[in-house]
């Protein structure tokens, strides 16, 4: 081969391994590098059958928080009636505060060595949180599902909280206490004030 031929070959062989490097790599398949229930060690300064008891505790936390994340949008998305324009809104807004909720509490599932739960089938399999028709519903039945699911969590975050600290998990009993607990009596607070029967022009008693 011709030092011009060689060149040309090797000037070939080069743009090809480019390419190659370029391309993406498809249909990967491994074994999970982690199973789902197993406790990874972590550095925190918690013995593991804590962090154990917590992230089980929170991945039931993180379902019912979905849960009642995806019933706000649901609501939000089907509210009709007179107060349609506020609801729409609140729902929405509280939406959105559930939804950081989720994160914090999937983020500390991780940080405690666990694996946190993610997807729909396996937070519908997980929640008690009773599952709502797919249709729509009048707007005092959405209020109370959604005021439902509010006690739902609020119970299991206080017996979790206590727990927590019973056990000196300080990180998980703050998070349950400062943010699961306080958004939820303050999203309780404005769902149900709509629900008070008063009168809307003439006070009863006028």
């Amino acid at each position: 081969m011709s030092p011009k031929n060689h060149r040309s070959h090797a000037k070939s062989e080069q743009l090809e391994a480019g390419s190659d490097r370029a391309t993406p790599i498809l249909h990967q398949k491994a074994r999970e590098i982690q199973p789902y229930g197993k406790i990874t060690r972590m550095p925190i300064a918690l013995d593991e059958n804590v962090r154990a008891e917590s992230v089980g505790n929170l991945n039931q936390i993180l379902a019912d928080t979905m849960t009642l994340r995806d019933m706000y949008k649901k609501h939000h998305w089907q509210v009709s009636g007179h107060t349609f324009y506020q609801l729409h809104l609140l729902f929405d807004k509280h939406h959105g505060e559930q939804d950081e909720l989720v994160d914090e509490i999937a983020e500390r599932i991780q940080l405690l060595g666990g694996i946190s739960l993610a997807m729909a089938a396996d937070i519908a399999e997980t929640t008690i949180i009773p599952r709502p028709p797919r249709g729509r519903e009048e707007v005092p039945v959405q209020i109370s599902r959604l005021l439902e699911a509010h006690e739902f969590i609020l119970k299991e975050a206080r017996t979790m909280a206590k727990q927590a600290d019973e056990a000196g998990d300080d990180g998980t009993n703050d998070l349950l206490v400062s943010d699961v607990i306080r958004t939820n009596e303050l999203q309780v607070w404005f769902v149900a004030e709509h629900v008070v029967d008063v009168p809307v022009v003439r006070a009863a008693n006028a």
